[in-house]
């Protein structure tokens, strides 16, 4: 399928549309993941937020396993981000009641407040988007993003 190009009258794939789209969101996340980690307090990585952020936004309770499958990482990636979440007192790895063997990952109070802290340092940056560019942007853009991560997450290979 070719669509017509708003720059110029020339077909263009719809694939290489994709692309280029796609192309940008990955530079939006690596220019919005460096602002972030500059930002971040009690010496978070990105990855740390996200495993906090997660355990809020989705709840805790998870094992391991289902975390690293959430995340698309290996189980090891994961394990070595939860160790230092856990040295940092943000989590705790508790036995798994039906088994004992596999463990849960659960938010303390400390990792909750660090997921708050956290999200209140990336407002100055935050602030600068909303100063610099339109409210009706996101009216835009929101609706359509969620589409396109709505069908990514349910289309995922492996």
């Amino acid at each position: 399928m070719h669509i017509l190009s708003k720059k110029s009258s020339k077909a263009v794939p719809a694939e290489v549309l994709w692309f280029q789209a796609i192309n940008e969101i990955g530079i939006i996340n690596q220019l919005t993941t460096a602002e972030f980690t500059r930002v971040m307090p009690h010496d978070l990585t990105l990855a740390q937020f996200t495993v906090l952020n997660h355990c809020v936004r989705m709840g805790d309770n998870k094992t391991p396993a289902s975390l690293a499958a959430a995340f698309q990482i290996t189980r090891g990636t994961l394990t070595s981000t939860l160790k230092r979440l856990e040295a940092k007192g943000f989590i705790q790895l508790v036995p798994a009641p039906e088994d004992g063997r596999s463990k849960r990952v659960m938010l303390t109070k400390t990792g909750r407040q660090a997921r708050e802290d956290a999200i209140a340092a990336t407002t100055p940056l935050l602030a600068t988007l909303v100063k610099a560019l339109p409210a009706s942007l996101l009216d835009e853009l929101m609706p359509r993003l969620r589409v396109l991560r709505q069908y990514l997450d349910e289309n995922r290979s492996g």
